[in-house]
């Protein structure tokens, strides 16, 4: 038991009206509460702790005593309370097997996990790959058993694989694939009227770009309206540019525009970026270049 008794503290502190007295904290049970009411019948619970406040310069040395004195019977009485609770009514389920406590083994989910860590107690044991619940926290580990089996069932690999066969087949997926085959192309069209001048940091639809050449071919109008729906062809056709992304020099040395661009600069597509866009960009390239130079170390 002496793992356990750390789950019983007592610090000793003053109470918000000044009060001598210590805070007692220990995982909720409705006998263990019961129990310990029963030895300090001044004890109050107070909301802005989160704990149980025992008056008394004393309070310190009275609750460690009382924690060693009793704490390790307290968890067994629960422990068998527990076991009895279980026999009466079993929680059948196939991740859930009762043994000297209760093990839980299921595929990994981060909302088991989650459900899981809310349980008093409970702990994950490396060598069995289970968590382990005490039979003293049955009745939370039942409270929250039907979002922890729902979340095994759909964690199964079976489960897994008919969402992401599911997700492949929408129409979603579809376009978010287009729209990625769409930018490995590394072009952006432009007015043939209004050309972008080359080598320069300008600001896009899909943010700061530098133009390298302008190819002359023709953009399909159905491409432009999907895949850049703001660019305008105006008096012209579209033609295609050859683009890149800006490195984080240049974009260090790039001029702002001093104010924001207006309805005809950005139907061209094509404007001078603000320092505000400038100063998100440099943050991401930063970025990029970081982890780039990481993989290379590597």
């Amino acid at each position: 038991m002496a793992g356990e008794t750390v789950q019983f503290s007592a610090t000793q502190q003053e109470a918000g009206d000044g009060v001598p007295g210590a805070r007692a904290a220990f995982p909720y049970d409705r006998m263990t509460v019961e129990r310990f009411r029963a030895a300090f019948p001044r004890a109050r619970w107070r909301d802005d702790l989160g704990a149980w406040f025992v008056p008394g310069a004393t309070a310190e040395r009275r609750l460690n005593a009382w924690s060693s004195r009793e704490w390790p019977g307290v968890l067994a009485h629960a422990d068998e309370r527990g076991r009895d609770a279980f026999a009466f009514e079993p929680l059948a389920s196939p991740y859930l097997e009762a043994a000297q406590d209760l093990v839980v083994r299921t595929p990994y989910s981060r909302a088991v996990v989650a459900e899981l860590r809310m349980v008093p107690w409970a702990r994950w044991d490396p060598a069995s790959k289970a968590w382990r619940v005490p039979f003293r926290s049955l009745e939370e580990l039942r409270r929250r058993w039907p979002a922890i089996e729902d979340a095994a069932r759909q964690a199964e690999p079976e489960e897994r694989r008919k969402r992401e066969a599911s997700r492949r087949a929408s129409p979603e997926h579809a376009d978010r694939l287009a729209e990625a085959a769409e930018r490995r192309r590394n072009r952006y069209p432009v007015p043939e009227d209004a050309l972008p001048p080359l080598g320069r940091v300008l600001q896009t639809y899909v943010g700061c770009l530098v133009f390298e050449a302008v190819t002359g071919e023709v953009v399909e109008p159905s491409v432009a309206a999907r895949f850049y729906p703001g660019v305008a062809a105006g008096a012209g056709a579209l033609v295609w540019a050859a683009r890149r992304r800006p490195t984080h020099d240049e974009l260090v040395q790039a001029w702002p525009a001093r104010e924001e661009a207006g309805p005809d600069e950005t139907a061209r597509g094509w404007w001078q970026p603000t320092i505000e866009a400038l100063r998100e960009e440099r943050r991401r390239a930063a970025s990029l270049e970081r982890a780039r130079s990481t993989r290379l170390r590597a």
